[in-house]
């Protein structure tokens, strides 16, 4: 995980548009993040997958994991989840301390719910629609 951040970079999300809890993580981090430097792809769309496959990972990866893309550098799984917290505000941001919990345990619990997230909390086609003011920050 980067241990120091610029600030004026952008992040880029490459995650599962029919997920729903993918699309209600991206609507809550478009809520709470601390500045706009969040950009977001679909894993379904050739930005995306183009995005994956620079970073080594093919589509069939995106079902199991989101990438997070910082300062050329790839994140996935839970180091993805805390690169993206310490993007939010307080008192989110504080949940960056669970990096002190083992990768093995954060990613083997980050791995349950990857592969039941579609049977637990459903899919719909294309589920998240930004909202016209946040359009431009959705990579097509």
């Amino acid at each position: 995980m980067p241990k120091t951040m610029s600030r004026d970079q952008t992040i880029t999300v490459v995650f599962d548009t029919d997920c729903i809890l993918c699309s209600h993580w991206v609507r809550f981090l478009l809520r709470h993040e601390a500045n706009q430097r969040l950009r977001f792809a679909s894993s379904r769309k050739p930005v995306g997958r183009e995005l994956a496959r620079r970073f080594g990972l093919e589509p069939e990866h995106l079902d199991l994991t989101y990438l997070v893309v910082h300062d050329d550098k790839a994140f996935t799984k839970s180091d993805a989840s805390l690169v993206l917290l310490g993007e939010l505000k307080a008192p989110w941001s504080w949940l960056r301390v669970l990096h002190l919990i083992p990768r093995f345990l954060r990613d083997a619990v980050y791995d349950v719910v990857a592969k039941h997230r579609l049977r637990w909390f459903g899919e719909q086609k294309d589920c998240l629609l930004p909202a016209p003011e946040q359009r431009h920050r959705f990579l097509e």
